[in-house]
């Protein structure tokens, strides 16, 4: 009876390693071609590891060449900004979802369900002339106010506070806390779970976004990161693919290390936020 298990786990073991290693080889090759020197990049031998290493080289014109840093500050900017925003804004609509009678709810919660469906580039037009009459354009502000409402992150704080205790509500407002005190008081700690889970998502995807700084920023101090890689790569008229790489490897690199401090909590916020329907 032990075998065909042994056997299952093997094979599905197998199965997970064989995605995993399909997924990261483009990163491994990205970290390898940041390594190389330029005349070991194309060859006709295939070569996986660099005979002589470019690291101090590549890297050090990935930082010159273009502003680098001042393209990874911006886009730690506008993700905290954009973060914090979303979170003032989701975890009080989240909380009159989930815990409170109004009328007009379940036509409302419909609509945060239509907006999921509606893909960011279908409104793309229509917020750039807004933003435009507003004279928001190139500037960091164009970057983080389209973003502040998220209905992604209503619907998953939403789903977690159902999940919390009618009773601990009700203990809460029989000590006397209005309704936006037991939000940021009560509520608040304990979806800190389901905060996490959120913030990795936010941070992952405005961090990667290239589609809309391109069309609001022209200036390239305002660079984000994917914006600034193109400026990069116009620099270097697209032929030194080592400090490409090398630039890439120094943008994807806050992405993993934030994912990998943070990946406990992460699988914990989205279990929890699935439980309770």
């Amino acid at each position: 009876m032990k075998h065909p298990s042994i056997l299952f786990r093997s094979f599905r073991h197998l199965v997970l390693m064989t995605g995993a290693a399909i997924f990261l080889a483009p990163f491994i090759w990205m970290v390898l071609t940041s390594l190389k020197p330029a005349d070991e990049i194309f060859t006709r031998e295939f070569s996986l590891l660099p005979s002589r290493l470019a690291l101090v080289e590549n890297y050090t014109q990935a930082l010159t060449k273009v502003p680098l840093l001042r393209y990874l500050w911006n886009g730690v900017v506008v993700c905290a900004a954009i973060l914090v925003l979303q979170i003032v804004v989701a975890l009080p609509a989240a909380y009159a979802f989930a815990k409170l009678d109004f009328r007009g709810k379940t036509w409302a919660w419909r609509l945060v369900l239509l907006a999921l469906m509606i893909p960011h580039q279908a409104t793309a037009i229509p917020v750039y002339v807004m933003l435009h009459h507003l004279g928001l354009l190139n500037t960091l502000s164009a970057l983080i106010v389209p973003f502040i409402i998220s209905a992604f992150g209503i619907f998953l704080m939403r789903q977690f506070f159902r999940t919390v205790p009618d009773d601990l509500i009700h203990a809460a407002r029989l000590d006397g806390m209005s309704e936006l005190e037991l939000v940021w008081r009560v509520m608040l700690p304990t979806a800190i779970p389901a905060l996490f889970a959120f913030s990795i998502f936010s941070v992952v995807w405005h961090w990667n976004d290239y589609f809309w700084p391109l069309l609001v920023i022209a200036s390239p101090e305002l660079a984000t990161p994917p914006l600034g890689t193109m400026f990069f790569r116009n620099e270097e008229a697209g032929t030194n693919y080592g400090p490409l790489m090398a630039g890439t490897v120094l943008i994807t690199a806050p992405l993993v290390l934030f994912f990998i401090a943070a990946q406990k909590r992460f699988i914990e916020g989205v279990t929890l936020t699935g439980v309770k329907a």
